[in-house]
């Protein structure tokens, strides 16, 4: 099932704001379910297992989400459950601060630079 159109948008403005790719995508996923596992984001969404992977653990370092292991029956690679560890009100909070910064230092360096014309 593909996102849909406000989830593409949404992820593209994630994206534009410097969150990588596989990450937004699977935090756009994530965002309305309970808990989910990394096959189900893979069947879901357009990553592959290494991208899904890579995006868990960057989500995890940023504390958005928490990781469970989950029984599997056999063989194969763990089954592991990651839900969001705050909402998704907060971490687009998050977003919004770090850009916020990101201007004020840019306009500071502007401003310094300014300095050195002559």
């Amino acid at each position: 099932m593909p996102l849909s159109e406000e989830s593409e948008k949404l992820a593209r403005f994630l994206i534009i704001s410097d969150i990588p790719r596989s990450v937004a995508y699977t935090l756009v996923y994530i965002r309305n379910k309970g808990e989910i596992t990394s096959v189900e984001i893979e069947r879901e969404t357009s990553l592959r297992q290494p991208e899904v992977s890579i995006a868990m653990q960057w989500l995890r370092r940023k504390g958005w989400i928490n990781k469970r292991n989950m029984k599997k029956e056999g063989k194969g690679r763990p089954i592991h459950g990651y839900k969001l560890s705050k909402s998704f009100n907060e971490i687009l909070d998050e977003i919004i601060q770090e850009l916020s910064n990101k201007i004020a230092e840019i306009n500071n360096n502007i401003e310094s630079l300014k300095s050195f014309q002559k």
